[in-house]
């Protein structure tokens, strides 16, 4: 007779505790990866910031506009290499509740700084002539279905056509990451559209900075500020992952939160399954006694309770694992906040390390218990 037959034959002891303690594995770490996933979901712009790129806005705040005559004097400091500038756009496609963000931008340097977004030549190219033309990321087009040529009306919120119309743009490509953390959902257009079909004075939400010596960046921040000092429009200049990091703490310390959610439900799972396991092991003093009469050794009668506990932490902790990390792969469970959320690779490694140590460590105590078990005691305890 197998150890994998006596593990078996052991958990059809009890099929419904078995099957409520594998519930409650695959539950913890579908929660554990959809866990991670957020934390990665709100930590992913961070982390995937240029680390060449800076930001500036406005000292006041993010909604205080810029003069666009600052470019030339960023571009005549000698650590600049190429600047571009955007402006958030917030308009509206057929109903609020489909938010995507839109950026009114530069398109030739804006491209230039950001080489993670892949586009082709010819999109390129027909987006750069076509003033009202604009380009959107792969996760967006697929959302609603928009291809290469579509007209698609926007409502302004924040900038209106005088008409009180809406904002029509030509899609004239859509871009595709460098890889599957690059953000593909934004819309972008012309800045030059905004600013001549709105009749706006020619004003920048913000600019971003490429600077040649990365290591030198707060140093270079500073000196640029420098230049606007004591002007009506003074600025804050910030690396880029510094002013995307900003943003994700206005929504308080996610990652913090996710890894205390996580380790409670951790400790919670271990105290449950390790109760459920000492009690398997209870029940069964008399069996395992009987195996080693029948010349079983204490490293075998151990390994058969250790090997119970691994099996029911791997089918269901790793079934949930799996799980959640296909589902993220596979559909865009974070909607429009979080369009990114997939499981990291990182926690994919550290979700299986887990199941092993609970595995290990809800079988230890009992396993040990069966190790130490004096055959003459287990046999006279009353069944």
């Amino acid at each position: 007779m197998s150890f994998l037959h006596l593990i078996l034959s052991n958990m059809r002891r009890k099929v419904v505790r078995t099957a409520f303690t594998l519930l409650s594995l695959f539950v913890s770490f579908v929660l554990f990866g959809f866990l991670m996933a957020v934390r990665a979901g709100f930590g992913v712009g961070v982390e995937l910031a240029g680390i060449d790129r800076l930001v500036m806005l406005h000292k006041v705040s993010l909604i205080q506009p810029l003069p666009y005559a600052y470019l030339n004097r960023i571009l005549a400091d000698e650590d600049v290499e190429a600047v571009a500038h955007a402006n958030w756009f917030g308009g509206i496609y057929q109903d609020p509740k489909n938010f995507f963000p839109q950026f009114a931008v530069n398109p030739e340097g804006y491209l230039d700084l950001y080489p993670e977004i892949l586009l082709p030549d010819e999109q390129k190219e027909a987006w750069f002539r076509n003033r009202s033309g604009a380009i959107v990321g792969r996760t967006t087009a697929d959302r609603f279905g928009w291809e290469v040529g579509d007209r698609i009306p926007l409502q302004g919120t924040i900038y209106r056509i005088p008409d009180g119309g809406p904002w029509e743009f030509t899609i004239e490509g859509i871009f595709d990451g460098r890889d599957s953390s690059t953000d593909t959902t934004p819309l972008l257009f012309h800045y030059k559209y905004l600013s001549e079909t709105a009749g706006i004075p020619a004003l920048i939400g913000w600019y971003i900075i490429r600077i040649s010596d990365p290591a030198r960046a707060a140093e270079i921040a500073e000196r640029i500020d420098q230049k606007f000092a004591n002007s009506s429009a003074e600025t804050k200049t910030s690396t880029e992952k510094a002013f995307i990091q900003s943003f994700a703490n206005q929504t308080g310390n996610i990652s913090a939160i996710a890894t205390g959610i996580a380790a409670v439900v951790f400790f919670t799972l271990l105290l449950v399954a390790g109760n459920t396991m000492a009690q398997s092991v209870r029940e069964r003093t008399r069996e395992l006694a009987v195996l080693k009469t029948l010349g079983f050794t204490g490293t075998q009668v151990m390994g058969l309770v250790l090997g119970e506990s691994l099996l029911l932490a791997i089918l269901g902790g790793g079934t949930g694992l799996l799980l959640i990390t296909w589902l993220t792969h596979t559909f865009n469970l974070g909607g429009s906040l979080l369009p990114l959320l997939h499981v990291p690779p990182g926690a994919v490694v550290t979700g299986t390390i887990l199941v092993f140590v609970i595995g290990l460590g809800t079988g230890a105590l009992p396993a040990l218990q069966a190790l130490r078990l004096n055959i003459i005691d287990a046999l006279g305890r009353r069944s």
